[in-house]
């Protein structure tokens, strides 16, 4: 996994001009790979102890191996990329990284001040709520979090007994990419066999309507998964020391804003089931590292950060790229995100000339 732009001996002279990257995913990565190929200084600031972003710690090593992508943060180091890491980039209040516990920070404002371009590419680090009864009772899981921790965990950047606890009978609640991943990991990693006994996804459409698709759903199956198409969970709770999980059974109605069928409840469907864990992963929300307001950068309803059609924010010289810009991708769209910055990034700084 490449992202440098040009060989390493090819790298121009100093330009002069220093770029501050926040974010060490395919955004920020591919971003620094680009700009340090035109000759700009680029230091990349991450809260995480090693460069990488989801691809590393979110996304199972049974489904995309690590090496490749740790041998291209080490050529865009060996090319002069700077990388300050265990750094939180943020505002005091801003919706920080807390599962990565960074062990300092810095101002976003100061950076801004510091640098002639900014590009933040923070992405989607905190899993949505449900908004249901019993959601914050300690066994049941937001999935990104507890991914993310198990990961940091097994590379050696949090003690092993740090990772929430995951054995019987699991349920997995979503239809996204990252309930995948929290199907995954349980079914394929060593350290879970003998553990975990069953695993369920619940999905409140068809496997057909999944984000994941139906071809993972059924890959899923195949390895032991089961699937509960129309289902939603609406209240976790204990009862007589047991932890039980209410459903509703849904039905599809018509289109809602996602163009997709809208699954409505169906009376009287209810059913309870018990689970010793909960994995939910239905969505993950953008993580700026800002308030909305601050430093003259406006963020969106959905919390994505607002930018023009060259990566801009409301502030001049801060650009933004990858999924904090527009909402949770695929590694080849945060990555082409972040490529298409730096080149709007190069160009506001030729302007300046």
């Amino acid at each position: 996994m490449r992202f440098l732009r040009c060989r390493r001996e090819a790298v121009p002279p100093s330009t002069g001009w220093r770029v501050a990257v926040v974010g060490a995913g395919p955004a920020g990565l591919g971003a620094a790979g680009w700009l340090r190929c035109r000759g700009h200084e680029v230091v990349v600031y991450d809260a995480a102890p090693e460069p990488g972003g989801m691809v590393l710690y979110g996304i199972p090593v049974t489904r995309i191996p690590k090496e490749p992508l740790r041998r291209g943060v080490r050529e865009l180091a060996e090319a002069g990329v700077r990388f300050v890491l265990r750094t939180r980039v943020g505002s005091p209040g801003g919706r920080g990284l807390e599962v990565l516990e960074p062990a300092g920070s810095v101002s976003l404002e100061g950076l801004i001040r510091e640098f002639d371009a900014v590009l933040i590419a923070t992405g989607t680090w905190r899993t949505r709520r449900m908004g249901v009864e019993g959601e914050d009772l300690p066994w049941v899981y937001p999935a990104m979090e507890w991914l993310v921790t198990l990961h940091m965990a097994m590379y050696g950047y949090k003690p092993p007994d740090s990772v929430p606890p995951l054995e019987g009978r699991v349920l997995v609640v979503g239809g996204g990419l990252t309930a995948a991943d929290a199907v995954m990991v349980p079914l394929t990693y060593e350290r879970f066999k003998g553990r975990v006994r069953e695993v369920v996804l619940s999905y409140r459409r068809t496997r057909e309507l999944a984000p994941m698709g139906a071809r993972e759903v059924d890959s899923l199956v195949k390895r032991g998964a089961r699937f509960w198409g129309l289902t939603q969970p609406v209240e976790f709770r204990e009862e007589g020391g047991r932890r039980v999980v209410r459903f509703l059974r849904m039905r599809l109605a018509e289109a809602d804003s996602s163009g997709r069928p809208r699954p409505v409840p169906v009376e009287g469907s209810e059913f309870e089931e018990e689970f010793d864990y909960v994995l939910k992963a239905v969505g993950v929300e953008p993580t700026p590292p800002i308030e909305p307001g601050c430093c003259g950068i406006e963020v969106n309803p959905d919390g994505t950060i607002k930018t023009d059609e060259n990566y801009m924010t409301t502030r001049p010289g801060v650009f933004a790229a990858g999924d904090v810009r527009h909402g949770p991708s695929l590694i080849g769209p945060a990555l082409k995100s972040g490529l298409d910055a730096a080149a709007r990034i190069h160009e506001y700084l030729a302007s300046k000339s």
